[in-house]
């Protein structure tokens, strides 16, 4: 177990310090809010969760607040949160819509947002409404250059 999470921190410090050189992950076939969620859509279900860089700011994660299924979620607009050694951040929705599904392996193994944020670290799935919402945000080379100027700053 000690190994175990020796490892654990390991990986974290290396992720960390690989991170700053501006190496954070971006998959190409997401779209991103400046928020730091992406979507990934297929006809009209969208699956949301938190961006390897949000992950990676906030450090280990320990609680997921997820939202019931049926809620109505809206572009911009809080829909749980996020709990780290670090911090608590609201987990934004990047589209309008219903939820249809939530993560519930995240009650039990938070740290799949930061071990898996684009895989199993999911957190909801969503009913979009109108798809002309994704217009308005960023593709993977956008996102990338917004978070190495957001990390300029500071």
């Amino acid at each position: 177990m000690a190994s175990k999470l020796w490892a654990t921190r390991a990986a974290s410090c290396l992720r960390i310090s690989v991170f700053h050189r501006g190496f954070a992950t971006v998959l190409k076939d997401l779209k991103y809010a400046d928020s730091h969620e992406w979507v990934k859509v297929e006809g009209n279900s969208a699956t949301v969760g938190i961006t390897d860089h949000a992950q990676d700011h906030l450090g280990d994660v320990v609680y997921v607040e997820l939202p019931e299924v049926g809620a109505a979620v809206k572009q911009g607009g809080s829909f749980g949160a996020v709990e780290s050694v670090k911090a608590t951040s609201d987990i934004n929705s990047p589209v309008s819509g219903k939820v249809v599904e939530v993560n519930k392996e995240l009650n039990n193994s938070p740290g799949l947002v930061n071990a898996s944020p684009y895989e199993n670290g999911w957190i909801i799935k969503v009913e979009v409404d109108n798809s002309g919402e994704l217009n308005s945000l960023m593709d993977s080379d956008q996102y990338a250059k917004f978070c190495e100027e957001e990390d300029a700053k500071h």
